[in-house]
């Protein structure tokens, strides 16, 4: 059995290739993000009768879309903050 060890091409029509070429390149549509807010409430709800917990940051977090550098302080409810401490993004007091 003979084999032919040349690959035949299909052929290209001229009218599908101009409108391939004729689309844009598009890149994906990312959310703006928010620049940090005066001090404020963020992180999950604060409960009833409970005083906020300022935590100041020691990595970059990004809360509801807002990225928050490092060393910023924010108001948060001790839940979180317990949480954020113990995922080491805010300091250990």
């Amino acid at each position: 059995m003979a084999t032919n060890p040349t690959s035949k091409k299909p052929a290209v029509d001229a009218a599908a290739e101009e409108s391939v070429e004729a689309l844009p390149e598009t890149a994906p549509v990312r959310p703006a993000r928010k620049a940090v807010p005066d001090p404020d409430v963020v992180g999950s709800p604060l409960p009833l009768n409970v005083e906020p917990v300022t935590v100041t940051l020691v990595h970059h977090h990004t809360v509801d879309g807002t990225d928050y550098p490092p060393g910023a302080k924010l108001l948060v409810s001790p839940e979180y903050a317990q949480r954020l401490r113990s995922q080491g993004y805010a300091t250990q007091v």
